[in-house]
C-alpha cells in the first residue's frame, strides 16, 4: 500500500483509449474470471498504489469507469495512437513530481510491482521500468521534469522516444512478476 509519509505528487495515468483491434471485441470491458472487467481491474491495482489516477478513454467510452474513483478524461485525439492519449492524460493531470503510466489491458500486474516503480520515482529516479526476463513492462515511471516532452507526444509510440533519448537514465527494475508484460 501507499506510504502515508509520501510527500511527492505522483499520479497514475491509465491509458484506456486504444482500439483493441487484435482482441476482436471490446477487450477492456471483457470480464476476468471473477467478473471484474479487465480495465477496471487494472485501474484498481494502480489506484491502490497512488493517491490519484487519471484514466484516459476514447470518445464513447466515458462509461467504462463510471463507478470507480478516478479522474476520467475523454481524449478526442485517441485515434492518433498511444502518444496522443498519453499527452492527453498528462495535460489533464498537470505538472506533477512524477507519473506512473499503466495500460488498461494489463490487469495482472501485481500491486508490489506498481509499488516498486513508484518507490523508485520517490527515491529520485527520473525514468523507471519493471523488467521481467529482460522484457520491459509496465507501469513506466516518468519524472515530472519530462512534462513538456510528454504533452508534446503524438502518434502510436507512447513514451518510447523519451525512453530511447534518455536510455542512460532509465532505472531497470528486475521483477518476478510476469504480469508486467502480460496483456
Amino acid at each position: 500500500m501507499r506510504s502515508k509519509t509520501d510527500d511527492l505528487n505522483i499520479v497514475g495515468l491509465l491509458l484506456a483509449a486504444g482500439s483493441a483491434s487484435r482482441f476482436g471485441s471490446d477487450k477492456l470491458r471483457h470480464p476476468l474470471p471473477h467478473g471484474v472487467p479487465i480495465a477496471v481491474q487494472a485501474l484498481r491495482h494502480l489506484a491502490s498504489e497512488v493517491g490519484e489516477v487519471v484514466a484516459v478513454v476514447k470518445p464513447g467510452d466515458d462509461g467504462l469507469f463510471q463507478s470507480e474513483a478516478c479522474k476520467l478524461v475523454v481524449c478526442e485525439r485517441a485515434h492518433e495512437g498511444m502518444g496522443a492519449s498519453l499527452a492527453c492524460a498528462v495535460r489533464a493531470a498537470g505538472k506533477r513530481d512524477g507519473y506512473l503510466v499503466a495500460l488498461a489491458d494489463m490487469p495482472y500486474i501485481r500491486r508490489s510491482s506498481i509499488a516498486a516503480v513508484r518507490q523508485a520515482l520517490e527515491s529520485g529516479a527520473v525514468l523507471v521500468a519493471p523488467y521481467w526476463r529482460a522484457r520491459r513492462g509496465h507501469p513506466v515511471g516518468i519524472a515530472g521534469q519530462f512534462y513538456e516532452q510528454l504533452i508534446a507526444l503524438g502518434g502510436d509510440e507512447g513514451a518510447k522516444k523519451i525512453l530511447a533519448e534518455h536510455a542512460g537514465e532509465l532505472l531497470k527494475i528486475p521483477i518476478g512478476d510476469p504480469g508486467v508484460v502480460r496483456d
